[in-house]
């Protein structure tokens, strides 16, 4: 049996058992915290996502400024056409 629970970081956690619980309540209860949830392996990679900004600015004003001097090509026709493609067509 497949059991998915979540951490209170957020992360999907799937635990699998080897026989089916004896009753619902069982089946409701939550299992035993004797095991971590992550490896320790894993421990310093989810830090440092955390620790990550959520929207890289420095890349943004990168970006913006190439656009500004023409470095970029900005094909506004084919934005609006994957925009279409993406969303469907209600015409």
């Amino acid at each position: 049996m497949r059991i998915s629970t979540s951490t209170p970081d957020g992360l999907a956690v799937q635990r699998v058992a080897d026989s089916a619980p004896a009753d619902a309540a069982e089946a409701l209860a939550p299992a035993p915290s004797a095991a971590p949830l992550q490896s320790s392996v894993m421990q310093p990679a989810l830090q440092a996502m955390r620790e990550m900004p959520e929207i890289d600015q420095e890349k943004i004003d990168m970006l913006r400024d190439a656009l500004a001097k023409g470095e970029l090509p900005f094909d506004p026709a084919k934005l609006a056409g994957l925009i279409q493609r993406f969303h469907g067509s209600e015409q």
